[in-house]
């Protein structure tokens, strides 16, 4: 059994079938991606496998546990992190601060003990800052730290995003078109950033994104959705070669 299993999952909305019959897998530190037309289902998936939204059929299970339905809190503590395709950082906080209040998830000093500020909240609070000082100096942030999370280059606060996401210390990292809005330069580093992460952290990771140049070079496997349906499942130089994924996506998207 893959780490992930997404088994026969649909939803509905009103008379829209978003999504039908989807199946996905994933082993932890194995990199894929989903891609598509606009609209073909993308984001819905992903929205399903993280809580935002409860399947109309279907199993979703994480390390054999049944997350189908759980909150988005609940999958996050099961083992899953999400980024957006908008950034959703605080930006009025530091970009130290936003990576902290992802080690927060593990806190274990409780609520009077934040309040009291007592011994061992105070000990936790400095081991949250310096795994967060560590993993801002994996991300290339390090000396960003004090700099506020909304003062940063776009790119910067996509990997500031990505950086929070791993401070939950997840099993799977779920990333929504990270590059959307990054010029060459920036997508080259994310791709190395990726890889990066995936060796590092040894996280399955998957990923939504519109370049083709990315997911072809960095994915081990590819889900192709369309309308809702899967077109196609393979390798890259597979997908590449789909006629029907030529035809539902390559052939119409700017690549």
């Amino acid at each position: 059994m893959a780490l992930l299993e997404v088994s026969h999952v649909s939803i509905q909305f009103g008379g829209l079938r978003a999504l039908s019959d989807f199946n996905f897998s994933l082993d932890q530190n194995e990199l894929a991606g989903l891609i598509g037309p606009n609209g073909a289902g993308k984001t819905t998936a992903f929205n399903i496998v993280t809580g935002m939204n409860c399947p109309t059929a279907g199993t979703i299970t994480l390390g054999g546990k049944n997350i189908a339905g759980e909150s988005p809190v609940a999958v996050n503590h099961a083992g899953i992190a999400r980024t957006f395709q908008n950034i959703r950082l605080f930006q009025n906080l530091t970009v130290l601060d936003n990576v902290a209040t992802g080690f927060h998830r593990s806190a274990e000093h409780g609520f009077l003990g934040t309040l009291l500020h007592s011994p061992k909240f105070l000990r936790q609070e400095a081991s949250f800052g310096d795994q967060a000082m560590e993993l801002l100096g994996t991300f290339g942030l390090a000396e960003q730290a004090r700099a506020l999370a909304g003062d940063l280059p776009y790119g910067h606060q996509r990997r500031l995003e990505i950086a929070r996401a791993l401070a939950t210390r997840p099993k799977i990292l779920m990333l929504d078109e990270p590059a959307a809005g990054m010029n060459p330069q920036e997508k080259l580093q994310l791709m190395e950033l990726i890889s990066l992460v995936r060796e590092k952290f040894r996280v399955g990771i998957w990923l939504i994104e519109h370049d083709m140049n990315l997911v072809m070079s960095i994915c081990q496997r590819l889900t192709v959705l369309d309308h809702g349906e899967t077109v196609a499942v393979g390798t890259p130089r597979q997908i590449q070669d789909d006629p029907r994924v030529i035809e539902a996506y390559l052939g119409k998207a700017e690549v």
